[in-house]
């Protein structure tokens, strides 16, 4: 492909780019620096030190807004930015990832409507890529750019030829929870494997633990949570979870929109907690 001088491409083991984005087989779509090794760590685990297996990671924003403490205090916009995009480069090395590019966008290109040079470049990546499974920010998540970015990223999934497409899609959580999400659009990620990768993933991304944000505690147990109380009147099937919705939905029928998919569930959701309630009030449900 053409190359496009207007992002960050990295090739950890130096291949060319064309050969890095054609082999890749997992794909995380991200919004900022560090959330490619949350969302897609199932898909890292699976690719690393596999040769037939790759993970590939696209990042769209250049990371700047990030709030800083500690020795990142007094870092301005700019040189948060230059710290993050070399950190998610030393993430990729540890990782084994096949390549990495990040677009180096604002926030604000994001938000309030589709950007369509966003989404056009998107497409030429994906086209070459073709990865079979494919991470993506949960479209219930509270940051507006994690939610603008997914959004951007269907857009183009969207418009790929049909064997083009993933086979699975997986919208992870971040900035809420998955766990209430109804069993049909719940997905369990097992990320068992690999525990000191994971650890060593996010602590690269120093400017965010020493800048005031212990993603390096807060991931893994949030993990170890969603196995233990993922099934009340089961025992646990494996110690480390990663939760998600399956949005295959939304590449099958192109008429749906998001807001559409994601009213469907809160109807559900609102279902079945009231199905449990409704009992015990002497009321039906509305």
């Amino acid at each position: 492909m053409t190359i496009d001088a207007t992002l960050d491409w990295y090739v950890p083991d130096q291949s060319s780019l064309d050969k890095a984005l054609a082999r890749t087989t997992h794909l995380g779509i991200a919004a900022h620096q560090d959330d490619i090794e949350i969302i897609g760590f199932h898909g890292i685990a699976e690719c690393y030190q596999c040769s037939d297996h790759w993970f590939s990671a696209i990042v769209l924003t250049d990371g700047s807004g990030a709030p800083r403490s500690g020795p990142y205090h007094n870092y301005s916009d700019e040189q948060l930015a230059g710290v993050r995009k070399q950190e998610q480069h030393k993430a990729a090395d540890i990782g084994q990832y096949s390549v990495v590019t990040q677009f180096g966008a604002k926030s604000d290109e994001l938000k309030g409507g589709i950007n369509t040079s966003i989404v056009e470049k998107l497409v030429r990546i994906l086209e070459v890529a073709q990865a079979k499974v494919v991470y993506l920010h949960n479209l219930f998540d509270r940051h507006e750019t994690h939610v603008s970015v997914s959004i951007h990223a269907l857009e183009a999934l969207r418009k790929l030829a049909n064997h083009q497409q993933p086979k699975e899609v997986y919208a992870v959580e971040v900035w809420r929870d998955l766990d209430w999400l109804p069993e049909a659009y719940r997905v369990q990620l097992d990320v068992s494997e690999h525990r000191k990768l994971f650890a060593e993933l996010i602590n690269a991304f120093d400017s965010q633990i020493n800048g005031g944000k212990r993603y390096d505690l807060a991931a893994p147990a949030r993990h170890l949570v969603n196995a233990t109380f993922g099934h009340s009147h089961s025992v646990d099937t494996t110690p480390c979870v990663s939760l998600a919705m399956n949005l295959l939905p939304l590449l099958h029928d192109k008429s749906l929109s998001c807001a559409d998919f994601v009213s469907h569930i809160l109807n559900e959701f609102k279902s079945d907690v009231m199905s449990c309630v409704n009992p015990y009030t002497g009321h039906e449900e509305q």
